[in-house]
Order: C-alpha cells, then structure tokens, then sequence
C-alpha cells in the first residue's frame, strides 16, 4: 500500500528503481556527513557541499511533460479561498524576483541563482491559511511529494519559479512551475509543482520516508532522519 507522499504505480513505472534503492543506502549509511558546522551568516559552504557553476540535474529518472497550456496549480485543505490557477492567471499574480543560493543533499550547491515567478507570501495573502493549518504537502506532475512546516513556507525568499537566470525553467529543472525554498536542501523544492495542500498534520513525502531527513535544513546538515 502506498504510504503518505507516495504515489505507488503512477510514479515507480518510469522511473529506475536501482536509483531509489541507491539513496536509500546513503540514507542508511550516512553518506556525505562530515560533522561539520558553519555559520549561514558568512559567504560560505554548508558543511559537506561543494560548490558548482553549472545546474546538475537530479531527478526520479521521468520529466513530465507539462506545458503551459496544460499547467494548473490546486491550492487546497486548511485555508479560507482555495484556489485553481492555470497559466494565465498565475502570470497575473504581482512578478516577486529575488536572488538565492542552492543546496542539493548530494553535496553540490550552487550560489547567486536569479529567480523570478510568484512569492509565496503573496499566494498565502489570497489563500488564507487557517490557523490550524501548521503544514503544506506538495505534490507533482511525476507523483512526487514531499513536506515542510507551513513557517518554513511562509519566508521572504520562498516562490513558485518560472525562470532562473532570466530564461523559463526548463522540463529538466522542474518546469513550468517549480517551488524554490532556499533555506532547505534541494529536494524539498518540489518540481513540476501541481498541488500545494495545507494541513493540520505532518505528512512525509518520497524521500522523508526512505531515510531522508524530515526537515532538511543544510547548515545543520539534516540529511538523513
């Protein structure tokens, strides 16, 4: 049976099972910790991570095909307006640009990334989170998913990206509509992001159930929980 966060058939069917069952095995065996710390206030690496030039792809091994045309956003659960954006009308939300760094678990990070695309602070404005809501489940075209506190959503760098470097997002990168979420590893900003659900309960999602750490932040160097 399928656990939270899984989405079962519609998502082990393309994909390669030996590159799961390979993250497990850092999981488990606490690959890339170095028991480092550092200070996220000076211009400097989290701990284990290398810096890149380039942008690594990292994936489940399928890149929905979504155009934008087809693309629609499900914002749903513990919130006063739910809504359903197709294309249109997320271009029509106020554009928010910012500037961030990125952090993937597999050790590469990559700094000064120019974003632009719709903040969250700005769909939490239309939306309206209750006050029980304390959690946001995301969802993906590829079935993906995966969790993060409603507080770590709700930050002045968080968005819903349509381009990086001045150029749309890729399909390869997550395109149309990726989620960025800056202050965590990279795996919690889900790709291909179709569905943001707001919850009263933690959820985990595809990694945070195959030994992933249930936070991920990279200067604590949450890794594997």
């Amino acid at each position: 049976m399928p656990q939270d966060g899984d989405s079962g058939g519609d998502i082990f069917g393309p994909i390669k099972r030996k590159l799961i069952e390979t993250k497990q095995k850092w999981a488990r065996d606490g690959r890339l910790l170095t028991g480092e710390t550092a200070s996220p206030a000076k211009r400097k690496l989290p701990p284990g991570q290398r810096e890149v030039k380039n942008w690594p792809v990292l994936d489940l091994g399928s890149h929905p095909v979504v155009t934008q045309k087809e693309w629609k956003l499900s914002v749903t659960g513990l919130v006063e307006n739910p809504v359903s954006w197709d294309w249109a009308t997320l271009m029509a939300q106020p554009v928010f640009e910012d500037t961030s760094d990125m952090h993937c678990v597999t050790a590469w990070s990559r700094f000064d990334n120019r974003w632009e695309g719709v903040s969250a602070r700005h769909l939490l404005s239309v939306v309206k989170p209750k006050p029980e809501a304390k959690f946001v489940i995301l969802k993906c075209y590829d079935g993906y998913a995966t969790n993060i506190p409603l507080s770590a959503f709700d930050d002045a760098d968080v968005l819903l990206a349509t381009k990086w470097e001045g150029k749309a997002i890729t399909r390869e990168h997550g395109g149309p509509v990726r989620l960025i979420l800056p202050k965590l590893y990279l795996w919690k900003s889900a790709k291909w992001l179709r569905d943001i659900r707001f919850v009263d309960r933690d959820a985990p999602g595809f990694w945070e159930v195959r030994g992933y750490h249930n936070n991920g932040d990279p200067w604590k160097e949450e890794r594997y929980g």
